[in-house]
């Protein structure tokens, strides 16, 4: 018996090594490993974080490898799991535009959220479809997605259109003219 539980063990991992994702939601589990039982699925979940093969981030969320070891940025992106691109005061920072270092890292998406992981405080802000998904100037890290600083920038006068930038000069005002008008911001 002990050994048909570590080879179901070893095929599970298998799936999800093949994916090349590191973290997933309990639902992904779920269809991934095609356990339909919300019981089976839970006690299977807390056998592999008791044994050190899955880790636990919040209720629902999990790891294949320590919270420590993960990319706060992609740790956002992907808790909110759905389309989502790190933006705004976070790129703009990040870019040396603002000086003040926001105190919590900001998102873009389809929902208007705030959350904590460990010791990450996250802000999504809400972007509607048609502004959303157009992916100009969105890049993908590979990982996840991030906004150029031109976009940046056309997303945060979105939602603030007198917000003070330190360091003016740094940015491309001919670029974030293009781009407000290319996603169809007001005002671009």
């Amino acid at each position: 018996m002990y050994t048909s539980y570590q080879s179901s063990a070893q095929q599970r991992f298998q799936q999800i090594a093949q994916l090349n994702e590191k973290v997933f939601h309990i639902d992904d589990l779920a269809r991934i490993w095609q356990i339909s039982s919300k019981n089976t699925l839970r006690v299977t979940i807390h056998r592999y974080i008791k044994k050190g093969w899955l880790f636990k981030i919040y209720r629902g969320f999990y790891s294949i490898v320590p919270f420590e070891k993960l990319d706060p940025l992609f740790l956002g992106v992907k808790a909110l799991h759905q389309f989502a691109y790190v933006s705004t005061e976070s790129v703009l920072a990040e870019a040396g535009i603002i000086m003040q270092l926001p105190s919590k890292i900001t998102l873009i998406s389809a929902e208007s959220r705030q959350y904590t992981i460990g010791n990450y405080e996250y802000q999504s802000r809400k972007l509607q479809d048609r502004f959303l998904f157009n992916s100009v100037g969105i890049n993908n890290t590979g990982e996840y997605k991030k906004a150029s600083i031109e976009r940046a920038v056309a997303d945060l006068l979105y939602y603030n259109s007198k917000f003070y930038f330190d360091n003016y000069s740094l940015i491309d005002w001919q670029k974030v003219n293009e781009l407000q008008e290319i996603i169809g911001y007001p005002g671009g």
